[in-house]
């Protein structure tokens, strides 16, 4: 029996892509998009994945989700997501991968800091990060900037979450306004339409994926128990399913197996709502889904209302619970001290930056200061905050 399933009319089809900015030969053992899906896996930024955190901090504990293992379980969601739905689950899989290559140390409180450190200077967005990550920062090939991916792929970079048209006048987003502006007509990222399915795919993987290993990791934190999710919508249930099942099962146990099954209710929802709004859609071609009008890879109403529920409660219990409002005014101060002195003496920064921060013109060594900081892992950031500020320490140099 073939396991080998037909592609739908409305998959990309990497043989139909619309190619790379700098024209390169065609790969022998590799599509279009499983190329790109090997660039970001080797690529510096990916490999720093693994030193940057989203709730908690790299020296925290090692249980805990970093960027790194994140973006992997987004990518094994995602995949899942487009084989069932018959799309190209390479072109779902290098999406997800590379969502949060911009992202900075420190998880969000890092980003919120650059954002207010960077706000004369033309602020800051991961999203926009990652696309200069993608585009201009790694520096790998000596016959171009970046990683000269396929439009496909640097589509659902930038609009995996949707149009993103009406966010061009945000000084942040301005790298994105300067490519649409700069790059060949033939090259136009089409800002104000949907990205491919397999981007939404990516999209809702992540949404799938940081709200059960919130769950698993806020308890492994001790900021919340088993028994305080027990109304809980979503995971209230499937906690009750789980202990029916096995009435004698140990915490730890439990909590894995109420995660795992709290993914695969999602996804099945995810897969009939989406099926529902495609056979609605009439969608028969890529083209279709990119002028749809709305998202298609969507959860139901019904799970929409029940996440909301389960956010809220992730939000006052662990989100801003006390032990982390602490890392995250600490992660903060590390980030803004750190900005601030390299502004005004780039010359301590590392040569590489040193040389790039060395300029009259204060946008322009914003941004470089931003890249570096931006580029850190926790790890490194506090390593390099203490070489900076901390004199004992600096004389151990």
């Amino acid at each position: 029996m073939s396991l080998l399933i037909a592609r739908a009319p409305f998959a990309s089809d990497p043989e139909a892509s619309r190619g790379r900015l700098v024209p390169e030969p065609v790969s022998r053992t590799r599509n279009a998009f499983a190329r790109d899906r090997d660039r970001i896996i080797h690529c510096t930024a990916f490999r720093r994945l693994k030193g940057k955190t989203q709730v908690f901090v790299a020296h925290e504990g090692d249980h805990y989700r970093t960027r790194l293992t994140h973006s992997l379980e987004v990518a094994q969601i995602a995949r899942s997501l487009a084989h069932a739905l018959r799309l190209d689950t390479d072109l779902a899989e290098t999406v997800a991968l590379a969502h949060d290559l911009g992202h900075p140390p420190f998880g969000h409180a890092g980003e919120d800091e650059l954002q207010a450190q960077m706000e004369p200077w033309g602020g800051f967005d991961h999203n926009v990060q990652t696309f200069r990550v993608v585009n201009r920062l790694e520096e790998r090939y000596p016959a171009f900037d970046g990683l000269n991916l396929s439009w496909e792929t640097l589509e659902g970079v930038v609009k995996h979450n949707g149009p993103v048209a009406h966010l061009l006048d945000r000084p942040s987003w301005r790298a994105i306004a300067d490519h649409a502006a700069d790059t060949n007509p033939a090259w136009d990222l089409e800002l104000a339409g949907f990205a491919s399915l397999e981007a939404q795919c990516a999209a809702i993987a992540d949404d799938i994926a940081y709200n059960n290993h919130d769950v698993d990791d806020g308890i492994q934190a001790g900021l919340f128990t088993l028994a305080d999710l027990a109304d809980v919508p979503l995971i209230g249930p499937v906690l009750h399913q789980v202990r029916g099942d096995w009435p004698h099962l140990n915490p730890r146990m439990t909590r894995m197996e109420s995660v795992r099954r709290m993914i695969g209710v999602m996804v099945d929802d995810v897969l009939a709502e989406t099926e529902r709004r495609l056979l609605a859609g009439n969608i028969a071609s890529p083209d279709d889904v990119r002028s749809a009008g709305r998202t298609l890879v969507q959860f139901s109403d019904a799970m929409m209302a029940d996440l909301g529920v389960l956010r809220a409660f992730l939000f006052q219990r662990m989100y801003r619970h006390y032990r982390v409002n602490r890392t995250r005014s600490h992660a903060r101060r590390i980030l803004a001290e750190m900005f601030q002195l390299f502004m005004a003496e780039p010359e301590v920064m590392p040569t590489e930056w040193a040389t790039k921060a060395a300029t009259d013109d204060l946008h322009r060594r914003a941004r470089a200061v931003c890249d570096y900081i931006a580029g850190m892992t926790d790890r490194y950031a506090v390593q390099e905050h203490r070489k900076l500020f901390s004199l004992d320490v600096a004389l151990d140099l």
